[in-house]
């Protein structure tokens, strides 16, 4: 199977260029499997992804798991086809799964303001699961606001527009197998 891997790529008027490899994604994932399967060992989680930027993520991440565990999906909005918050949630899709007693994973392509996040954890408290647990492949730790416990995270980075592996720039650049930056213009 070939990936889609240029050097650089050009999205909606902006070049970006390679900032974590395919092989640096995969060797973290494998990882956070090794924990995730240590930390729920008998416990059979449901891994909620948040659509539609952790999709790739979460597959992959669940591939690199081998305990006996569920998926379901839930659609949050907070950027429209813009780079930056609008700093409103609005959920889109809902969760299908029972969660109540249940061993929860929120599952996040990317943490900045913590906004979504901290949606989703008020919103799970709510269903009375038995543990809620975060993992994201990106932080940006410098751009959080608000207090959020990220429990497993992929990559730390700075506060810069990425693209790729599943994060997208409206809309375009899911495809993308590595994880790119916006190249600042000197």
């Amino acid at each position: 199977m070939s990936y889609y891997l240029p050097e650089s790529v050009e999205c909606n008027g902006e070049i970006f260029k390679i900032f974590i490899t395919k092989e640096q994604i995969d060797a973290r994932l494998s990882l956070l499997g090794e924990e995730l399967d240590r930390d729920y060992e008998g416990k059979n989680p449901i891994f909620i992804g948040v659509l539609n930027g952790s999709f790739i993520f979460l597959a992959d991440l669940m591939r690199n798991v081998s305990i006996p565990c569920e998926v379901d999906f839930m659609k949050l909005s907070s950027y429209g086809d813009e780079k930056v918050s609008s700093g409103n949630v609005t959920e889109l899709k809902h969760i299908d799964a029972k969660i109540k007693d249940r061993h929860i994973i929120l599952v996040e392509d990317i943490i900045d303001t913590g906004l979504s996040m901290n949606y989703m954890l008020k919103k799970m408290d709510e269903l009375e699961p038995a543990s809620v647990k975060v993992v994201t492949l990106l932080h940006k730790k410098e751009a959080t606001r608000h207090d959020v416990t990220i429990d497993y995270v992929g990559f730390e980075i700075p506060t810069k527009f990425v693209l790729g592996y599943g994060l997208d720039y409206a809309q375009e650049g899911r495809n993308l197998a590595q994880i790119y930056v916006i190249e600042e213009h000197t």
